[in-house]
């Protein structure tokens, strides 16, 4: 654990002269501001650093923009995107007026779960570690207005410029559709590019583990990183995203973690492994299903009842609901099994290591916060847990052998964002109890879903609605 000190004395004795300071929006996007050297000191790390957070999404109006970033000594590193020597840091915020933490902080309700797990003495640490797939483009054009709407991508993987004239000739190797998992070079063309993004993620502190193409044509990718805290498990991912979206651009490539941006092919998700430990102790190892203990199986059975309205933070973008439809080994299903990856909840062979026993929440995708939807994760589970939720039957069966009568017994992932926002706004006490998510953020959450992306998607045309109708 760094210590404020720490961190002041790495900057004199380094001569870092420029500081930059990272904190998250409501969506999940990544803001900062860098400061010089001397306007950091040992009360940045209690009082915080005071900014403008009127054009902040989802936070204050004008009137009552004042805000500030409380430093976390445990998130530095040196930038390596940054011609000058910086320092990185990702903070909190705090009201500056109350001196209490933001409630609308996403940072913020992250350390409340943990805090609200502590609470209840299910446990006193909880794990996450996600799985964040993505795309790798060389060209990326999109536009949407009052006469036309357009999106091009285009990569050099893509099977569909198997017959294009490509500068020097085209030299074949294209990933079919869905058997992108996982070919060796020349196939795959991005080992270089991935092992870069990884080292250099190492480089900013992320404890990594692995690379790998994925299985859509068209350039889509993973990367692994070790498990850790709630907390840090988002900080990790924030840096994840920003590597490799950074690298991407050296190489002149862009890199999107949205859910489906090719039509008829498996999308990008962010399957989500998690447990609770209790003082140096996992407690989901058991003599149950699949060696779960009876916590882990409440605590399944409080994600799959949360979880329509879990998914209007987890799943919070429109484009999510274009993944999760079934045919792309997308988990539609909201049961849990221990083999069949169709199910929303999954528990990956661990063996009869206690300590590797953990389950899979399949359904997230990285268009999440990462810091609300772990949260949200965790606030399902404790409420499964405290009201001893019963999931249910495993679904343990292939499920293109059962007949419709069964299948539709199975409950299923909502079809839309407009359903999740509602199953959220008439189910949310598990967030709220505890003092986690507040009132106002789901209000506000809600309404900002509503009004900067579900109504805008619904009002406009869509291309194939020409194909449709246009000759009606």
């Amino acid at each position: 654990m760094a210590t404020p000190q720490d961190i002041l004395g790495m900057i004199k004795d380094q001569n870092i002269q420029m500081i930059d300071l990272k904190f998250i929006d409501m969506p999940g996007i990544w803001q900062h501001l860098t400061l010089y050297y001397n306007q950091i000191d040992e009360s940045s790390f209690v009082d915080g650093v005071p900014f403008d957070g009127s054009s902040i999404r989802g936070w204050k109006a004008i009137n009552e923009s004042d805000m500030a970033m409380v430093l976390d000594p445990n998130t530095a590193w040196i930038d390596p995107f940054m011609a000058e020597p910086t320092l990185s840091i990702i903070c909190s915020i705090k009201e500056p007026r109350t001196g209490e933490p933001y409630s609308r902080c996403p940072r913020v309700i992250a350390q409340k779960a943990v805090d609200y797990l502590r609470s209840t003495g299910i446990g006193d640490t909880a794990y996450f570690g996600p799985e964040a797939e993505f795309f790798v483009f060389e060209d990326v054009r999109f536009d949407q207005n009052e006469h036309e709407g357009y999106y091009h991508v285009n990569s050099v993987e893509g099977r569909w410029n198997s017959g294009k004239e490509e500068p020097g000739g085209n030299l074949a190797y294209k990933p079919r559709y869905k058997e992108g998992y996982f070919p060796v070079a020349p196939t795959d063309t991005l080992q270089d590019i991935r092992t870069e993004m990884l080292l250099t993620m190492a480089k900013c502190g992320v404890p990594i583990e692995k690379h790998h193409h994925e299985v859509a044509t068209g350039g889509q990718n993973e990367l692994g990183f070790r498990f850790a805290e709630l907390v840090q498990a988002a900080d990790y991912l924030m840096t994840y995203k920003y590597c490799i979206k950074n690298v991407g651009k050296k190489y002149g490539k862009t890199i999107t973690f949205m859910p489906k941006p090719l039509f008829n092919d498996n999308g990008s998700g962010m399957h989500c492994h998690q447990s609770i430990w209790k003082d140096g102790q996992p407690t989901f190892f058991g003599d149950g299903y699949a060696n779960l203990s009876q916590t882990a199986l409440w605590y399944i059975g409080g994600i799959l009842k949360h979880a329509p309205a879990l998914l209007a933070i987890t799943n919070p973008s429109t484009n999510s609901y274009k993944r999760l439809v079934p045919g792309f080994e997308a988990p539609v299903n909201l049961a849990y099994s221990q083999g069949n990856r169709s199910a929303s909840v999954r528990i990956p062979l661990s063996g009869g290591n206690p300590k590797a026993k953990r389950l899979e929440f399949r359904c997230p995708d990285a268009s999440c916060n990462p810091y609300l939807a772990f949260a949200a994760m965790l606030c399902a589970g404790i409420d499964g847990i405290k009201n001893q939720i019963d999931p249910g039957s495993s679904l343990d069966v292939d499920i293109y052998d059962l007949s419709p009568e069964e299948l539709a017994k199975v409950p299923s992932t909502p079809g839309s964002l407009m359903d999740a926002l509602k199953a959220l706004e008439a189910d949310h006490e598990f967030l709220t109890t505890g003092g986690v998510f507040t009132e106002d953020f789901i209000n506000t959450w809600i309404s900002y879903k509503l009004d900067n992306e579900v109504i805008p998607m619904s009002i406009r045309p869509h291309p194939y609605e020409f194909a449709l109708y246009y000759d009606v």
